[in-house]
């Protein structure tokens, strides 16, 4: 289990405990401010208790979900307008606008790491969206996983997402052409 020093403190108690068990060998330093219980924890598991306010997005929720075998480089996360610039060289980093922010946000488990990801319904409108900072390869990899799933995804939840976030009538397009 991931703790950060706050919680530490709450279970621990002292400064002087928690050296004592990271001393002992019970709690372990994985990076400044994020302990565990364990020798060993994902990276993304620390990534997730790092950033708790993050939604993965993009090429490591492509990755998550399945939809394409390509290893991402970076952790892509978006965070909403007015969050501070995370300086992570392991992140990339994507700003939304605070309304559009939660929707598609959910929950998922990947290799026993409780994660916060986009819905596959969300990711398709931001994959249209965002269709020329990916390589021509890739964006058609993603586009033929999706044509496979199409009828698994709720195609009223992407008309809503499509409607709400910028680029509506390119991504309905798109969509058309594309996918259906």
């Amino acid at each position: 289990m991931l703790l950060s020093y706050q919680e530490c403190l709450k279970k621990y108690g002292t400064d002087y405990k928690i050296k004592k068990c990271l001393q002992e060998g019970e709690l372990y330093v994985k990076e400044k401010g994020i302990y565990s219980d364990k020798r060993y924890v994902p990276e993304l598991e620390i990534i997730s208790k790092k950033y708790p306010n993050a939604i993965i997005t993009l090429n490591s929720a492509f990755y998550y979900y399945g939809l394409t075998d390509t290893i991402p480089d970076f952790y892509y996360v978006a965070t909403p307008k007015n969050t501070r610039k995370i300086s992570d060289e392991r992140v990339k980093q994507f700003y939304e606008n605070s309304k559009a922010f939660d929707m598609g946000k959910t929950k998922m488990n990947y290799d026993g790491v409780d994660i916060v990801i986009y819905d596959k319904e969300r990711l398709l409108v931001e994959l249209i969206r965002n269709k020329r900072k990916f390589s021509f390869d890739f964006y058609k990899e993603i586009i033929a996983s999706y044509r496979r799933i199409v009828h698994e995804l709720d195609m009223t939840l992407v008309a809503e997402y499509a409607y709400e976030l910028p680029k509506s009538n390119t991504v309905m397009e798109t969509l058309r052409l594309e996918v259906l």
